[in-house]
C-alpha cells in the first residue's frame, strides 16, 4: 500500500482501514489504497483516500485523549446521512465504523467533492476581477439562505439540537469556557460579557445551524463562481438561531484595514460585499429581521476569540508544543476589540 502520510499518522493502521472499506463497498479497483492528509487544522483529522479512480474522505478524531462528548463522528455521520438528500452540498457519507479492532478511534468515510476553496488568495486569473468577487459573495449568501430554508423536521433532523433557549445556553456556555481558559486580563472582556448577558434578544424561528459557516468551508465550481459544490465541517451542526450562523459568516468576512486576528480571508480583496451588504442581501433573500444582528456579531467575535483562547491556554500551560498557538494572543485581543466595536454598532 502507498502510505503518503506524515510520520505522526503512523498510529492509523491503514491496512485495516482498507480491508474494512473493501468489505463494505463492493466493486473497488484491485489497486493499492493511497492516503494523503489534507491541510492540518486544529480539530478532527481528515485524509483523502484513493483506490484507483475511486476517491473518498476519511475523518476521525485527533490522537490522544479527548473529552467524552467531543469529536463525535457518529453524530456527524448521522447528520450527513439525513442532510445530504435535502442539501446536496453536504457530502454524502459512505460508512461509519467504531470497531476498536479496526481503529483506535471511531471514523467515517464520505464522498470527495472536487472544486475550488478560497482561503486567503484568489486564483491568479481572477486577481482584480471585481465581477468575480461580487459573484462569489452572492453565492455564499445564497448558500447560507438555502441552508436556513430547509425544513429540518421533514429532514428528520429535529433531534440534533434543542432550539428552545439555544442562544441563552450558547452565551452562558461560551462565557464559562473563557473563564476556564483565561490566561491574561483583557480590559474590554468583562464589559462585553455583561452586555451579552443583559441584552439577550429573542430568536427567530429555528433552523438548521451549521455553526462554522464561512467562505473557506465552502467549495465552488472552478468554472462558474455562481455554483457552490460543497459545504464542509458539519461537526457542530445543530438546530437553533439562524442569526448566529449569519453572524459567524460576517465575523470571518474580514474587511480591508482590520487588525490581525489570525483569521485569513480573501474577502479583503476588491469587489467582495461589505459586511453590511452581505447582511442586507441575506435579509432580503431570507425575509428575516436583522434588527438585532449587532448583538449576534458581537457574540460571534467573542466566541471565535474564546476558541483561540482555549488553544492558547493549552500552549501556555505546556499541554501542546504546537508553535501555531504561540502567537494566538494577538488574534484573541483583536477579536475581543472587534466584539467591542460590534457592540457599539461600529461594524454594520
Amino acid at each position: 500500500m502507498n502510505n503518503s502520510v506524515k510520520p505522526q499518522t503512523t498510529s492509523v493502521n491503514w491496512e485495516l482501514i482498507e480491508r474494512y472499506i473493501r468489505s463494505r463497498i463492493s466493486g473497488l479497483p484491485d489497486k493499492p489504497m493511497e492516503v494523503h492528509p489534507f491541510s492540518a487544522g486544529y480539530s478532527n483529522l481528515t485524509y483523502r483516500i484513493a483506490i484507483g479512480e475511486w476517491e473518498a474522505v476519511f475523518r476521525r478524531p485527533p490522537f490522544g485523549s479527548i473529552p467524552p462528548k467531543a469529536h463525535d463522528m457518529k453524530r456527524e455521520f448521522t447528520i450527513l446521512e439525513k442532510l445530504h438528500p435535502v442539501f446536496p452540498l453536504a457530502p454524502k457519507p459512505y460508512l461509519y465504523c467504531e470497531d476498536p479492532a479496526v481503529s483506535d478511534k471511531h471514523f467515517y468515510i464520505m464522498e470527495k467533492k472536487n472544486g475550488l476553496v478560497l482561503d486567503d488568495a484568489l486564483p491568479p486569473e481572477h486577481e482584480g476581477d471585481t465581477a468575480y468577487t461580487r459573484t462569489v459573495s452572492e453565492t455564499v449568501v445564497n448558500t447560507l439562505t438555502f441552508l436556513h430554508s430547509i425544513d429540518y423536521r421533514k429532514a428528520e433532523l429535529a433531534d440534533i439540537g434543542r432550539p428552545e433557549g439555544y442562544l441563552e445556553r450558547q452565551v452562558h456556555g461560551w462565557i464559562k469556557r473563557y473563564e476556564q481558559a483565561k490566561t491574561e486580563e483583557i480590559g474590554e472582556v468583562t464589559e462585553i460579557e455583561q452586555w451579552l448577558l443583559r441584552h439577550l434578544p429573542s430568536s427567530p424561528a429555528p433552523t438548521i445551524v451549521h455553526n462554522d459557516f464561512k467562505l473557506n468551508n465552502m467549495m465552488l465550481s472552478p468554472d462558474d463562481p455562481r455554483q457552490a459544490v460543497a459545504v464542509f465541517d458539519w461537526e457542530m451542526c445543530t438546530i437553533g438561531d439562524p442569526l448566529t450562523d449569519l453572524a459567524c459568516s460576517l465575523a470571518y468576512w474580514t474587511e480591508p484595514g482590520e487588525a490581525e486576528t489570525g483569521l485569513t480571508s480573501v474577502t479583503i480583496q476588491p469587489g467582495f460585499l461589505t459586511r453590511r451588504e452581505f447582511a442586507d442581501m441575506y435579509a432580503a433573500k431570507s425575509g428575516r429581521d436583522l434588527s438585532v444582528i449587532d448583538y449576534h456579531l458581537t457574540f460571534a467575535f467573542y466566541k471565535i476569540a474564546v476558541v483561540l483562547q482555549q488553544l492558547y491556554y493549552r500552549w501556555k500551560k505546556g499541554e501542546t508544543a504546537d508553535d501555531r498557538f504561540a502567537s494566538l494572543d494577538v488574534g484573541i485581543y483583536n477579536l475581543m476589540r472587534q466584539a467591542g466595536r460590534a457592540k457599539n454598532r461600529e461594524l454594520l
